[in-house]
C-alpha cells in the first residue's frame, strides 16, 4: 500500500467528530482509487498511528462504513473494500429519454442535493472545503474561456456530496452524474441559452453562494443556495422547454 502521509490532515487539526475524519480518510483512499474492492483497508493501527485517533473511534468508524456496504469486516483476516459497482437503488437509464425525464432528474437532485449541501456544510473537514474550492474554481474559469465546464460542474457538485459524509447521497448523485446527465444535456442541446455574460453572471453568483455557506458551516444558509440553485436552473428548463414547444 502506499505511503498514507499524502492524504493525512494536520496533526493539529481538531475535526468536530473524530469517526467521521477517520471515515472521509478512507473514503477518500477508495475514491482516489489508492485502494480498490477486494483489497484491505488500512489497519486500526496505522489509521491510529496515521490520525492520532483512538482504538474506538476506529472501531466506530468501521462500524458505520459496514453499516453502508462500503467494506466488510471478516474474522481473523482483516477489513476489506466492498465492490459498489451495482447500481444504486435500482435507478436505471431509460431506453429513451424524453423532456419530462429530464425535469424529473433535476426534481431529484433539488431534493437530494439541497439536503447534501446543509450536511457537507456541517460535516467538511479543511480537505474537503479545499477540494470543493478548487473544483469551483476550475469550473468559473473555464465558464470565463468560454470551453466546456460540464465535468467540472460535475465536480463541484460530487465533492460537495463527497463532504456530505452520507455515502448513499455521493453514490446516488455520483450515478446521477455518470449515466444520466450526459443523455440529459445531449437531449437539450438546440434549446435556447442566456448570453454568455449573462450565464457567466448567473453561475458564478449561484455557486459562490453555495460554497460561501458551506465555507462558513452554516447548514441553512448551504441548503437554500443550492436549493435555489437548482429550483432556477429547473425553471429556465421549463420556460425554455415551453417556448420550443409554442414555436414547433
Amino acid at each position: 500500500m502506499p505511503p498514507m502521509d499524502n492524504h493525512l490532515p494536520p496533526r493539529h487539526a481538531k475535526p468536530r467528530n473524530l469517526a467521521h475524519a477517520v471515515i472521509s480518510y478512507v473514503t477518500d483512499l477508495i475514491r482516489d482509487g489508492r485502494i480498490v474492492p477486494g483489497e484491505k483497508v488500512p489497519s486500526e493501527a496505522e489509521i491510529i498511528q496515521a490520525l492520532g485517533v483512538s482504538r474506538s473511534v476506529v472501531r466506530e468508524a468501521m462500524s458505520q462504513l459496514q453499516a453502508t456496504g462500503v467494506v466488510e469486516t471478516r474474522q481473523g483476516k482483516g477489513t476489506f473494500v466492498l465492490d459498489r459497482s451495482v447500481q444504486p437503488m435500482g435507478l436505471q437509464v431509460p431506453a429513451e429519454m424524453r423532456q419530462h425525464d429530464v425535469l424529473a432528474i433535476l426534481e431529484l437532485r433539488l431534493s437530494l442535493e439541497t439536503e447534501s449541501a446543509g450536511l457537507a456544510a456541517r460535516r467538511r473537514s479543511e480537505q474537503q472545503l479545499a477540494r470543493i474550492r478548487a473544483a469551483l474554481d476550475i469550473f468559473l474559469a473555464q465558464c470565463d474561456e468560454g470551453r466546456n465546464n460540464a465535468a467540472n460542474d460535475t465536480e463541484f457538485h460530487l465533492s460537495i456530496a463527497q463532504a456530505s459524509g452520507n455515502t448513499y447521497l455521493y453514490d446516488v448523485l455520483s450515478h446521477l452524474s455518470k449515466e444520466l446527465l450526459p443523455r440529459a444535456r445531449a437531449l437539450l442541446s438546440d434549446l435556447p441559452r442566456d448570453t454568455p455574460d449573462v450565464f457567466i453572471e448567473r453561475v458564478r453568483r449561484e455557486h459562490e453562494d453555495i460554497y460561501g455557506a458551506i465555507a462558513r458551516q452554516d447548514a441553512e444558509s448551504a441548503r437554500a443556495a443550492m436549493h435555489t440553485h437548482l429550483n432556477n436552473s429547473r425553471e429556465r428548463l421549463r420556460r425554455a422547454l415551453e417556448a420550443h414547444a409554442a414555436r414547433t
